[in-house]
């Protein structure tokens, strides 16, 4: 692990250590919680969650379109103009 300072707000620190008490967690525990929920959040959680959430939603919408599986490849090429 690599040490770091940060200067946090004094609200922040108290929500934080209300929290740390609440969880019996250090508040750099909390702190690293913090980063890694935020990180995944907002730059994804790499592959095996994008795979997950993409099987999560295969098969869930439909197209109207009777013969998507077999001519998927023409339908792309339209749509982008190529």
């Amino acid at each position: 692990m690599v040490r770091t300072q940060i200067q946090l707000p004094e609200e922040q620190v108290a929500i934080l250590k209300k929290m740390a008490v609440a969880d019996h967690k250090s508040m750099a525990e909390i702190i690293r919680q913090s980063v890694d929920f935020f990180a995944k959040a907002k730059y994804g959680g790499g592959e095996e969650q994008r795979r997950r959430r993409a099987m999560a939603v295969a098969g869930q919408f439909r197209s109207g379109v009777k013969d998507m599986a077999s001519s998927h490849d023409s339908y792309l090429t339209e749509a982008f103009g190529e």
